[in-house]
């Protein structure tokens, strides 16, 4: 008797595995193709469009300044990186 309830394991493993597979593999008819193709030409426009403003000079390439830590908030900043 405890040799079939060894064997009973794999077999539910071979039924779980076997139902989510076919849940898995399932078609799903939420989203239609037709969307998801115009949401992707409308990244592409996008992207395009800043590119084109890049080569123009419409773009600034400079990266933003990072924030000056000052007083006390960086003193905090300093024990937490060495707290470790």
């Amino acid at each position: 008797m405890a040799a079939l309830s060894w064997l009973l394991i794999p077999i539910m493993a071979v039924i779980a595995a076997s139902v989510w597979g076919s849940w898995a593999s399932r078609r799903r008819t939420g989203i239609p193709d037709s969307a998801g193709v115009a949401g992707y030409e409308r990244f592409r426009a996008a992207m395009e469009r800043s590119r084109e403003e890049e080569q123009a000079g419409g773009f600034d390439p400079e990266p933003p300044a990072e924030p000056v830590v000052t007083g006390a908030s960086a003193g905090a900043d300093r024990t937490a990186r060495t707290a470790d």
